[in-house]
Parts: C-alpha cells; sequence; structure tokens
C-alpha cells in the first residue's frame, strides 16, 4: 500500500523557516520517499505504508522537539502495490 502525507508545523514565520521546520523537513528528505515536495505552508510526500508511517513517527518527534506547537498532517491511501 502506498500512503501519502501531507503536512505543516506551527507557529509559522514568514521571515525564515522556524526549527521544527527545518526539523521536519530533514526527516522528510532524509526518508526513502517518493514524491517529496517541501514549501513554506505545507509539504507532502509518498512512499510505502511503512516508510511513510516511520517517518511520521521521527516527524512528529523531532517538530515537536524543536518548538513546534501544532502539527497539521493527513495521510491518504494513494495506491496498491509492493513495498
Amino acid at each position: 500500500m502506498r500512503l501519502r502525507v501531507e503536512f505543516t508545523t506551527e507557529p509559522f514565520d514568514l521571515d525564515e523557516a522556524p526549527a521544527h521546520a527545518l526539523a521536519a523537513r530533514e526527516v522528510i528528505e532524509a526518508a526513502a520517499l517518493d514524491a517529496v515536495d517541501v514549501g513554506p505552508f505545507g509539504n507532502t510526500a509518498e512512499g510505502g505504508a511503512d516508510t511513510v508511517l516511520t517517518a511520521v513517527d521521527a516527524l512528529l518527534r523531532r517538530s515537536l522537539e524543536a518548538g513546534a506547537t501544532r502539527i497539521s498532517l493527513q495521510v491518504n491511501v494513494v495506491g496498491e502495490g509492493e513495498e
């Protein structure tokens, strides 16, 4: 099964990326995910279920440790197939 995760971390800072946003970006970019799109107002990535769920766990932990006060995320099933 393939999953797509979409997420944002808060609080926002339009002048420079806060530490929690950088931590989330590092987690997603280091994971073996496909179709990673990191932007200032939202981020998405796709991959196998185990890989996405492992990355989401790390993303939540590291972003909160780095000062996030809210993390909004959505996980959708996007297809079936080999992991």
